[in-house]
């Protein structure tokens, strides 16, 4: 149990407001008249004893009358929100205070509270008192207003749902039960995930792009990999990401030891172990790992790898009977990033984080291929040299794909060893791109465009970038290493080209 104050004191209420906002806020209070309230997450964070990102207020009406009035007077920035509640933001130096009007028609604090989300956000205290003289001394208690018992959900570290009501209110709540979950590392109430569990499919109303930033926050905590599984134990999943449902009972090789979508979530649990000590997993590379997962959205968008790096499974399952009866899925990686690509246009992902995660399924199985290489002593410099062009800023995000991958699938007839092996390949990748793909790239190069239309007379076309990719290759590669050379190569490709669509020599 966590000890919870039974009340907030005057002082916190004053830390929270900045010294230049108080004196704005008073005067839009004694201007409006009426009662105002620090409700919601602010004061379920400050019970917690945390700093609240916003402040969040609460009016009996009139919340965008409030809000117009306190940017007028702090010269900040006012945005509506929502389209059908009386809710504004206003956000000065750098704070954001958020107003709200009681909800629904209601015309108390409590009705409002019980129409909210969660218990734990269902809390309010009253504070326009604070700002008329004498003012409370800073220990003076400033009594709760709980009518669902969000202190005692708070206590016990529970997440559970409002009222029976809350999910029809707003159906994206049932997303945030589990955020909140995540984000607090909190249990959720059996009876709200049974209530979760009944009324899932109302999610499907909802804007995509508000569901997807409910999991990408959910994709943020340190092991979310919990609360997923939690939401498809409850089948919420299902509605969300029905394309991971597929996976459910489908069997693996003997490598594996989880069906596909065991196997999917325990790539996640694994994918989190290694962004907590990439060195442990990766010797002599975990600054290098580290720096490529730096970026909080950087780990978002590998954890969502992870989990949906393989999509493509089902619709590429196939019983070989040329090889004993032998579970395949040839091509799944491709496979999956096209599903994957449907389902970021669906959600309203960003440009950026849909071609960063769709990279990472297309080329998740190109490090265990490239090790397999390896292990027959067969992996050639130009074969590594091809690897890590074609993995470009991903090489990192790939090699900590694999290792999660690899990691997630212990069948008995797993090769043994797969991790040190990949570490191993990825080291001699490293000291390959550092000595001879790193120095090409920032080295002029030896033939430009120019150089093939004014030296070998050909028409700009798709053939110009590959043939100066390959002269680039071949630099890297140590079979050229001056201009009369490459462009003696860039001759031999064109005439081999010739023909070819884009490919024009001129007379």
């Amino acid at each position: 149990m966590r000890d919870i104050a039974e009340n907030l004191r005057a002082r916190q209420v004053l830390d929270l407001l900045p010294p230049w906002l108080r004196g704005p806020l008073a005067a839009v209070q004694a201007e409006q008249g009426g009662e105002l309230y620090l409700a919601g997450g602010v004061v379920r964070d400050l019970l917690l004893g945390q700093i609240p990102a916003d402040i969040d207020l609460t009016v009996a009406a009139g919340a965008r009358i409030w809000a117009a009035r306190l940017a007028a007077l702090t010269g900040g920035a006012l945005v509506p929100l929502g389209r059908k509640e009386d809710a504004a933001r206003v956000v000065s130096r750098g704070v954001t205070v958020d107003f709200s009007s009681f909800r629904e028609g209601t015309h108390t604090i409590a009705g409002d509270l019980v129409r909210r989300d969660l218990t734990v956000n269902a809390l309010a205290c009253r504070i326009d008192h604070i700002f008329v003289r004498p003012r409370p001394n800073n220990d003076a208690g400033m009594p709760l207003i709980d009518p669902t018992g969000g202190r005692s959900d708070l206590m016990a570290g529970l997440i559970r749902a409002a009222s029976v009501e809350s999910f029809i209110s707003d159906p994206l709540r049932l997303v945030r039960v589990f955020r909140f979950a995540a984000t607090l590392g909190f249990a959720v109430e059996a009876a709200t995930l049974s209530l979760v569990q009944r009324q899932g499919s109302l999610v499907r109303a909802v804007a995509p792009e508000r569901i997807a930033h409910e999991l990408d926050l959910i994709m943020a905590v340190m092991t979310p990999h919990a609360v997923v599984g939690l939401m498809a134990e409850c089948d919420l999943l299902w509605s969300l990401i029905p394309e991971l449902a597929a996976g459910i009972g489908m069997a693996q090789p003997k490598s594996h030891h989880l069906d596909v979508w065991g196997h999917n979530l325990e790539t996640l649990r694994q994918m989190e172990r290694i962004l907590a000590a990439p060195g442990v997993f990766f010797p002599g590379s975990g600054a290098a790992m580290q720096a490529a997962a730096e970026t909080v959205q950087r780990q978002v968008q590998l954890k969502w790898s992870a989990l949906l790096h393989d999509l493509g499974k089902p619709a590429t399952h196939a019983l070989r009977a040329d090889k004993g009866g032998r579970i395949t899925f040839y091509n799944h990686d491709q496979a999956g990033a096209r599903i994957f690509d449907s389902l970021a246009l669906r959600l309203r992902w960003s440009n950026e984080a849909r071609e960063r995660v769709g990279c990472l399924i297309a080329g998740h199985m190109r490090p265990f291929h490239l090790a397999n290489v390896a292990r027959t002593g067969n992996l050639t410099l130009r074969a590594a040299i091809r690897m890590i062009r074609a993995a470009g800023d991903d090489l990192e995000g790939l090699f900590l794909l694999a290792m999660a991958d690899s990691l997630a699938g212990r069948g008995v007839e797993r090769i043994e060893g797969m991790e040190e092996e990949l570490a191993g390949l990825y080291c001699h990748l490293e000291r390959i791109r550092a000595e001879h793909v790193a120095p090409v790239q920032s080295a002029p190069p030896l033939v430009t465009g120019r150089d093939l239309i004014d030296k070998l007379h050909l028409s700009p076309g798709p053939v110009f970038k590959r043939i100066l990719a390959a002269v680039e290759e071949a630099r890297m590669a140590g079979e050229v290493s001056d201009a009369e050379a490459a462009l003696r190569l860039a001759q031999t490709m064109a005439a081999s080209d010739t023909g070819a669509a884009g490919t024009n020599p001129r007379g």
